[in-house]
């Protein structure tokens, strides 16, 4: 079963927390701070991996999480780093962030990989912040919390050849007798509800088909699913644009796709395409085809075949066009290399002030992660924490606004009451 649109969430791991502590050994009375950092939280990245062909496995599982970093020791002891938690997910897959749509990464070849939410970096501990005023300094950072996000995946399946037209044209015959592929074939409209891959070797070569679902008018709209199947087709490289002989009208049939394809994606239109007439094997397709023959090259058509699928009459006689094409053809572009995340540099991450009941909210991700990273419980951490609202220009807006001693502030999800 192709699963080819799955959405998931990812959060990495919280940084480890600094220690506080100090050296404490005999005859060494007055030991300085030796508090260690944290370990960073595990990144999540996505994988891309060739043995994976659908994400229907994201329909068993939606979130994954990666560890947090260790805490830091004594004696100058660094937490350990947590391992990243890999997600592998097939070749072709396209990441997006879920909110925004924005494109994350297209994982198009083999072990291709991108991180998509980086671990908090560990919290230093004391020793850090020893000076020639502070000695013995009680304070030490928390980790950094890590990132959630939710992602949406959507599957682009990477093949050499798409086989497009409209339904019960042959497609899934065809592709059974010229690959390894078991479609589904049966005498009826829309049989292929999902795309089919198959190897075809010739000449220690090896190209990739694809049996694109029949395509109805209004496909490009998204009418009877177009969107889910047209996607599959913008990776290939040559199109083989299967015609039923027998058809009522195949010129109009031929039309048809070529316009739905279009109006998909422009690029389709240029792309390399052979023109195969199938169903030689009926008397009304061989008896007309010299005439349909003759109409398609009226429209510049002159790279035609015709076939039976069903008896193989000329099926060699096509890979081998196929196989001719493709030798013609510029190697596979190469895949990109993994995209990064892109995300706003600190200094264009403000804060909001929002004043509801006499209660200050401040948001803001830089000011949040840093009230998520302040020990509470000391003193010194706290100071440190007001000096970082006032470089920000929290203290002043606050002070702007009309803050007294003793209002509630909420900064995130943390609640504090203002002091002078």
């Amino acid at each position: 079963m192709l699963v080819d649109e799955a959405k998931i969430f990812v959060a990495s791991g919280k940084g480890g927390d600094g220690m506080v502590s100090f050296r404490r050994e005999k005859y060494v009375p007055r030991g300085g701070p030796s508090g260690g950092d944290g370990g960073r939280g595990g990144d999540v990245a996505l994988r891309a991996d060739a043995n994976l062909n659908t994400l229907f496995f994201f329909r068993k599982r939606v979130h994954f999480k990666a560890d947090n970093g260790v805490k830091g020791g004594s004696s100058h002891k660094t937490g350990a780093d947590a391992r990243p938690t890999i997600v592998r997910v097939p070749p072709g897959t396209i990441v997006r962030d879920a909110e925004t749509g924005g494109l994350v990464a297209d994982l198009v070849s083999p072990e291709s990989e991108v991180v998509v939410a980086r671990g908090g970096r560990g919290g230093k501990g004391n020793a850090h912040f020893k000076t020639s005023a502070n000695q013995a300094p009680r304070l030490a950072e928390k980790g950094e919390p890590g990132v959630e996000r939710w992602l949406t995946l959507e599957l682009k399946l990477i093949a050499d050849v798409g086989l497009v037209g409209l339904p019960n044209a042959g497609k899934s015959t065809l592709l059974s007798v010229v690959s390894n592929a078991k479609p589904k074939i049966a005498d009826y409209p829309f049989t292929t509800l999902q795309p089919n891959l198959g190897a075809v070797i010739y000449d220690n070569r090896d190209l990739v088909f694809a049996d694109i679902p029949g395509l109805i008018e209004g496909a490009h709209a998204g009418v009877g699913l177009g969107h889910a199947f047209l996607r599959h087709v913008q990776r290939t490289r040559i199109l083989l644009h299967i015609l039923d002989g027998a058809a009522e009208d195949p010129i109009a049939d031929y039309n048809q796709i070529r316009a739905e394809l279009a109006l998909y994606d422009a690029d389709l239109a240029r792309r390399p395409e052979l023109v195969v007439i199938n169903k030689l094997d009926l008397p009304e397709a061989r008896e007309y085809l010299d005439l349909l023959r003759e109409s398609l090259r009226e429209r510049g058509l002159d790279d035609v075949v015709a076939v039976s699928a069903l008896t193989r009459e000329n099926v060699r006689e096509l890979v081998q066009r196929v196989f001719e094409l493709a030798s013609r053809l510029p190697d596979r572009a190469a895949a990109p290399a993994a995209a990064p995340v892109y995300e706003l540099a600190d200094a264009d991450l403000p804060f909001e002030l929002r004043i509801a009941d006499g209660i200050y909210y401040i948001t803001g991700e830089r000011i949040e992660r840093a009230a998520a990273m302040t020990y509470w419980d000391y003193d010194e951490a706290v100071a440190r924490f007001h000096k970082i609202l006032a470089a920000l220009g929290v203290v002043a807006a606050l002070e702007k606004a009309g803050v007294r001693g003793g209002d509630t502030v909420f900064i995130g999800d943390f609640e504090l009451e203002w002091s002078e």
